[in-house]
């Protein structure tokens, strides 16, 4: 009897067959504000904390902005930001932090609007040689119930005013954290956003901030 015909594998059992696809995992991506007034620090923390180079549009000052920027009390200052600063933090594999830094001139306020589309929460920078220019950052986060956490910028470590008459002169909610050091140090910005991470967490968990 002639033998039988093998029979043909089935495509599941075929050593030929490819491999089932699997999912590429996707980062989480969270998108944190970076805001202040004119010259308090806002591209300096971006590039303090960014693994990457950071993206910057900066333009120097000329005499057609004379009149128009008040550099009371950053005379030094030669170029300003005129679109955003851009930075990126990679937590783990799972989680990936953009950082967007707002232009601080009343002039470029309209790009605020849309820089904040799908901000977690944001970080405003305050100098308290000039608290007043933290104001229109604050009334904007609060007036939109966006979460943040205020950063005091103590230039060449100069501050004369204590943590209570900074809260006092800004107004802060109790259950605003603030922190009070040197955005030109990594460590420093570090501290802020954990400090922003927590604050979320609390306010999630309606937990009360402490």
């Amino acid at each position: 009897m002639a033998p039988s015909a093998p029979r043909p594998s089935s495509p599941s059992s075929s050593p030929s067959s490819p491999a089932p696809a699997t999912a590429t995992a996707v980062a989480a991506a969270v998108k944190i504000l970076i805001a202040g007034g004119f010259g308090v620090g806002k591209t300096t923390l971006v590039g303090a904390v960014s693994e990457v180079a950071p993206l910057r549009t900066e333009e120097y000052l000329t005499r057609a902005s004379e009149g128009v920027d008040d550099l009371a009390g950053v005379d030094n200052k030669e170029t300003t930001t005129v679109a955003l600063d851009f930075g990126r933090i990679t937590v783990n594999p799972e989680l990936v932090v953009y950082l967007f830094g707002t232009p601080g001139q009343e002039r470029f306020w309209f790009m605020w609007n849309d820089l904040v589309n799908g901000a977690l929460g944001g970080v405003v920078i305050a100098d308290t040689r000039r608290l007043d220019t933290s104001f229109a950052s604050i009334d904007f986060f609060e007036s939109r119930g966006i979460p943040f956490v205020v950063a005091i910028n103590c230039f060449h470590g100069h501050n004369t005013r204590t943590a209570d008459e900074i809260r006092a002169a800004l107004d802060l909610d109790p259950q605003v954290p603030m922190l009070i050091g040197d955005v030109r140090v990594r460590s420093f910005g570090r501290d802020l956003l954990l400090a922003l991470v927590d604050h979320l967490m609390e306010l999630s968990a309606g937990a009360p901030v402490r």
